[in-house]
């Protein structure tokens, strides 16, 4: 492809992506096909000649994109958000265009020092007090085994990384059990065991219990194991619980142990002055992320980690083989030492745009709104007699099922729901997602998507009363 075709088509696809953009609540929001109809229409084996762009964007459309489900659809409101912006996805097409790897200052100046600037934009736009550090990981799950890994090194003075486990006492790491999966992922990888990974129980709004956190510290040390970690989570994955940081905080201290923050989600939410008391205790947190990815209109991915000690986390990582040392040395910061990779894509350029594009203000708008409107959402659940709220919502996550007063059986209420989840997602007019709380089947709506209106919750709610409705009379019958 030349230059010359290059600019026709790259026009060609500007076009489509703003019309995709426009038209995007045109399609059904979760991918309506069956498992292996994409796989059946590609080719066993690769072209042997090359084929013009026209027919591969043909089959772009053809075969790829009725597999897709639409994640910047407003009436997505499953799992959580991913969303975007127009500004991010213009820097996505910049930084794909300057194809750069930026793993060290020498290799790309401008992209090392526009993340440092960024990550402190990002602290002082959500509350990170001063003297903190910053770097954009990949994911949440990449944060999260950071703060795992370099945890496990201050604790072991840097041992196990050179030795191995072998002369090491049993390290026991603390979560609620609501806590993402990701950092029982984490503790295998890291080569701790799963089972060394305490899930410590939470209260009624599925907040982890500092009193059950205490004792399970305290067992331990009587076991002559040795806690080293403990896992604070803002806006859980189930159902947006936010654990009480300054308790947790206050317990991390007394027993030395790393307090490390995981709020991908409700990180972005800190925009917002008056939700703030979420992280009150910050001060005595080690380390600490979010997702702009996942509600600050950010294309995915982008990680924003903050640590205070930032030598510990370098220590961690850094490893300097002669082909990657240069004249700058201690002068720069290289992020290739900051984070498991050593490659490195321009991740700052979007949260640039984003945030020059819409201004603080603007974002504190948008997410506002996202959250104003899930409290309508829970008016309207609270107020219908079939309908009943199963956790707090805080943020702009509804947890909820349908509970008809014919149905009191909880497996059949559980069945039910899972029905009625399935039901609504079929129609490819609305997509949700569901957990379990307390063992209860609890269907979730998330409201955070980037074009989200008033009109598309409305829409939702009274869809999900149709179906409930129908589903009702179905039982009856």
């Amino acid at each position: 492809m030349n230059s010359a075709e290059f600019r026709t088509h790259a026009h060609k696809l500007v076009d489509w992506m703003a019309d995709y953009l426009e038209s995007v609540e045109t399609y059904p929001v979760r991918s309506q096909l069956q498992p292996g109809h994409v796989i059946r229409q590609l080719p066993d084996t690769p072209p042997e000649e090359g084929e013009g762009f026209e027919k591969i964007f043909e089959d772009f459309n053809s075969i790829i994109l009725p597999g897709m489900t639409h994640w910047q659809h407003p009436s997505f409101f499953a799992y959580f958000n991913a969303n975007s912006s127009p500004p991010s996805v213009l820097a996505e097409m910049l930084t794909a265009t300057l194809g750069a790897q930026c793993m060290s200052w020498a290799t790309s100046p401008a992209a090392a020092e526009l993340e440092e600037r960024m990550m402190q934009w990002l602290g002082r736009m959500i509350g990170i007090p001063p003297g903190y550090s910053g770097v954009i990981q990949d994911t949440g799950s990449i944060s999260n085994l950071c703060a795992i890994l370099t945890a496990r090194e201050v604790h072991t003075r840097y041992a196990v990384n050179q030795r191995g486990f072998w002369d090491e006492k049993r390290l026991t790491a603390y979560c609620s059990t609501e806590t993402h999966s990701s950092i029982e992922k984490g503790i295998g990888i890291a080569g701790l065991g799963r089972e060394n990974l305490r899930k410590v129980s939470v209260d009624e709004k599925f907040a982890m219990n500092p009193r059950a956190l205490e004792s399970a510290i305290q067992r331990d040390i009587s076991a002559d194991n040795k806690p080293f970690l403990v896992i604070a989570t803002l806006g859980t994955t189930g159902s947006t619980a936010i654990d009480p940081l300054k308790e947790i905080g206050e317990i991390a201290s007394r027993y030395g142990l790393w307090l490390h923050v995981d709020a991908a989600l409700a990180g972005s939410a800190l925009v917002l002055p008056e939700l703030r008391w979420m992280i009150d205790g910050i001060e005595r947190v080690d380390s600490f992320f979010f997702n702009p990815h996942k509600w600050l209109f950010t294309n995915f991915d982008c990680s924003a980690y903050f640590v205070k000690d930032p030598d510990s986390l370098v220590h961690t990582f850094s490893i300097l083989p002669e082909y990657l040392k240069t004249q700058e040395g201690q002068a720069v910061k290289n992020y290739r030492d900051w984070g498991i990779q050593l490659g490195r894509r321009f991740r700052a350029l979007k949260l640039w745009f984003v945030i020059r594009t819409y201004g603080v203000t603007g974002l504190q708008q948008w997410i506002r709104k996202h959250i104003d409107i899930a409290h309508s959402v829970v008016r309207r659940i609270e107020a219908s007699p079939d309908f009943e709220l199963l956790a707090p919502v805080p943020l702009q996550t509804i947890c909820f099922r349908y509970r008809p007063e014919h149905i009191t059986d909880k497996e059949t209420l559980n069945r039910v729901n899972a029905q009625l989840l399935e039901d609504l997602n079929n129609t490819g007019k609305i997509y949700m997602s569901h957990t379990k709380l307390n063992d209860v089947c609890t269907l979730r709506l998330v409201t955070g998507q980037t074009q989200l209106q008033q009109r598309h919750a409305d829409e939702a709610w009274e869809l999900i009363q149709e179906h409930a409705r129908a589903l009702g009379k179905r039982a009856d019958s």
